[in-house]
């Protein structure tokens, strides 16, 4: 009865919600139907930042469009475009904040506030991955694709480089240390099932790029196991024991180590079976045990007290999308 309970409530939800997160966001705003045929530039930066403090985005974003359209070179009109890029931010348009900082650093490199747009364009590419449900959904962030991961960090790195004194630049340098974390592990990912198809050349060259790119992350100990039981099933015992013993020398509490530090070999089957309770509900229930290596719950301090293959999103929650439970 609790689910068909939830299932209603969801549908209820999603049909109405997004008229409450229109108005929420600020799609319209008592000042939208204002005739600004009159307006002075003044006046319409005025309106402008009346509309932003009351995060009124869109009614904000086709003023400033206006605003450019009508006062190219005004005195407001480089400062309009920052705005432009912060509205479209906030009203969740990151694509759009993407294009117009990117159109504002190529005409105006000399502004002092080019760092700005430097942050919100990163700002913009990091959070574009989550979509609409990314908050809500149990999905790993690091199983996402990667694209969004690597232009936000493109960005602040460029950022970094060029305004090391940025006011923004501590901010941006935490982001970058997270985003390098997520790419290390999309690339462990990779290689974990790439040792599932039997692609055992590929993975070790996948577990070799962590060493080499994804230095002091949480993902080389495991980028170190990969190379290592790829070159073991490729019977090339000199690397494969030398990489064991790199391993062992530098993450001794590795789990794929034995109590004398030796490394143990996978010799069972590494294909992925699903039964088919999982298929039939993509993945929410009935978990096949993960496969290849997986030791952020020891090296990387954000899963250490959340044990591997161990969710702990209830199946209310997952149901209604994080609504109940």
């Amino acid at each position: 009865m609790r689910f068909l309970f939830s299932i209603l409530l969801l549908t209820c939800f999603l049909t109405t919600g997004c008229t409450w997160f229109n108005n929420m966001n600020g799609i319209s705003s008592a000042s939208e139907d204002l005739d600004t045929t009159s307006y002075t530039e003044k006046d319409f930066f005025n309106a402008i930042q009346g509309d932003l403090k009351g995060g009124f985005w869109y009614t904000a974003i086709d003023k400033l469009h206006a605003l450019e359209a009508q006062y190219p070179f005004g005195d407001y009109a480089e400062q309009a475009q920052l705005e432009l890029i912060y509205a479209h931010f906030k009203a969740g348009e990151h694509v759009a904040s993407t294009s117009v900082a990117e159109r504002f650093i190529r005409l105006h490199p000399q502004n002092s506030n080019v760092d700005y747009a430097y942050y919100l364009k990163g700002l913009s590419s990091f959070v574009e991955s989550d979509g609409m449900f990314g908050k809500l959904l149990p999905i790993d962030e690091t199983k996402r694709d990667p694209g969004a991961a690597r232009n936000s960090f493109s960005s602040f790195s460029e950022l970094l480089n060029r305004f090391p004194e940025s006011p923004y630049a501590p901010d941006a340098q935490k982001r970058m240390i997270y985003l390098r974390n997520i790419l290390a592990r999309h690339e462990v990912h990779a290689a974990n099932y790439l040792l599932t198809r039997g692609a055992y050349l590929a993975a070790a060259n996948r577990g070799r790029y962590i060493i080499e790119n994804f230095q002091k992350t949480p993902a080389v100990p495991d980028g170190l196991a990969i190379m290592a039981q790829a070159y073991h099933l490729m019977e090339i015992h000199d690397l494969s024991n030398n990489v064991a013993e790199l391993l062992a020398k530098n993450y001794p509490n590795h789990p794929v180590l034995d109590s004398n530090g030796k490394f143990q070999y996978q010799t069972t089957s590494l294909s992925l079976k699903r039964s088919w309770t999982n298929t039939l509900t993509a993945g929410l229930f009935d978990k096949p045990a993960e496969l290849g290596f997986d030791s952020r719950h020891i090296f990387n301090e954000r899963y250490k007290n959340i044990p591997r293959g161990q969710d702990k999103t209830s199946w209310t929650s997952k149901v209604s999308f994080g609504v109940f439970d």
